[in-house]
C-alpha cells in the first residue's frame, strides 16, 4: 500500500494509516521509518501502536515538505509480543510531492541594473 503526501512547499501534512484488529488478542507494533528521506517524515504520536481485539487503531505519519525533488520512505509496522501472539509485520510506501510554491514573503528592493 502507498500513502501519498502532496501538497505547497512548506506545507505539513499530516495523514493517518488505519490499522484493524480482527483477532480476539490485543496487537502491539513498533513503528520504524526507513528509506531515502525518513528523515523529512516523523511519527508526532511516538514509534508504538497498541491495537485492542477486535478493534482498531491509527498511525500518524507527519510530513513537511522542504525540497521540490520528490521525497519517499517506508513505514515498517513490526510486531511486539503481546500475551504470547504476534501480529503480521506491515509495510506501507510513503511518497510526498510538490503541488504548488506559494512564496512565504515578498522583499521589495532597489538596485541599479548596470553600472560602469
Amino acid at each position: 500500500n502507498t500513502v501519498e503526501f502532496s501538497g505547497a512547499l512548506h506545507a505539513t501534512i499530516v495523514k493517518q494509516v488505519l490499522l484493524k484488529n480482527p483477532s480476539n488478542y490485543t496487537l502491539a507494533y513498533n513503528v520504524i521509518l526507513v528509506g531515502r528521506d525518513a528523515h523529512d517524515f516523523s511519527l508526532p504520536k511516538g514509534n508504538t501502536v497498541t491495537i485492542p481485539a477486535g478493534r482498531q487503531g491509527f498511525v500518524n505519519v507527519e510530513f513537511t515538505i522542504r525540497f521540490l525533488h520528490p521525497a519517499e520512505a517506508v513505514l515498517l509496522l513490526i510486531s511486539n509480543k503481546v500475551d504470547g501472539i504476534d501480529g503480521a509485520t506491515m509495510v506501507f510506501s510513503l511518497k510526498a510531492e510538490v503541488k504548488s510554491i506559494e512564496p512565504l514573503g515578498i522583499i521589495r528592493c532597489r538596485s541599479p541594473c548596470y553600472e560602469l
